[in-house]
């Protein structure tokens, strides 16, 4: 599937939180956050694995991604090292990455606020990786933040986390959550004229569905 900035535009009209109703996988750990709780991103995952202070396989994705891509990380598990600061971020935004997604720490969180460029991680660090050259990998399937992601994975975050989506369910439920949100425009001023969320309580509560349940588990 292609990711045309049409799709991108409609992913920028919903939010991941709506996707969170339809899928039962693929969502990243709470932790994982945007810096700028203003940024939202969407774009095809372009898959980097660092270990340890070595840095030099994100250096070399950055100049191999397709633009548009939004750059994930798996740091192996560090929370210490940080690979990302203001100066990779402000590479990233101008070579046209949307967005970089670190199963770990970032620094100069102050800069990357202030830009507003897509930065996630799960915390900041004032020590960071250097440029070795001796290990590291891109363009792989990796872990990141409880997640597996695969390279061309639709990476979708805003201030409430990150859902990593295939790309042959992407239409789909792209068009699932525009349905949501369509609908919550009629709920939003039935609530606010003093009605109830739309869910059957009392016929739930009559049902009585967990007695059924324990009705059915018992020895016939």
């Amino acid at each position: 599937m292609e990711f045309t900035k049409e799709i991108a535009e409609r992913f920028m009209g919903v939010d991941p939180a709506t996707f969170g109703h339809y899928i039962g996988g693929g969502y990243m750990r709470p932790e994982m956050k945007p810096i700028n709780r203003r940024s939202k991103m969407a774009g095809p995952a372009y898959t980097v694995r660092l270990q340890g202070r070595d840095s030099f396989a994100l250096y070399d994705a950055l100049k191999r991604a397709p633009k548009g891509s939004v750059i994930v990380i798996d740091r192996c598990g560090d929370a210490t090292y940080a690979c990302v600061g203001e100066m990779v971020a402000l590479c990233a935004e101008h070579q046209g990455f949307a967005g970089i997604v670190i199963d770990g720490p970032a620094t100069d969180s102050l800069a990357i606020e202030q830009s507003g460029y897509p930065v996630f991680c799960t915390g900041i660090s004032v020590v960071t990786t250097n440029v070795l050259g001796i290990s590291g990998e891109h363009g792989v399937t990796i872990s990141c933040s409880g997640a597996v992601v695969r390279p061309g994975d639709i990476v979708f975050g805003d201030a409430d986390g990150v859902v990593v989506i295939p790309p042959d369910r992407c239409l789909e439920l792209l068009a699932k959550a525009e349905e949501s949100v369509a609908r919550e425009v009629g709920l939003r001023a039935h609530l606010k004229a003093g009605g109830f969320l739309k869910i059957n309580i009392d016929r739930l509560r009559e049902a009585d569905v967990l007695g059924m349940i324990n009705e059915l588990k018992k020895p016939q």
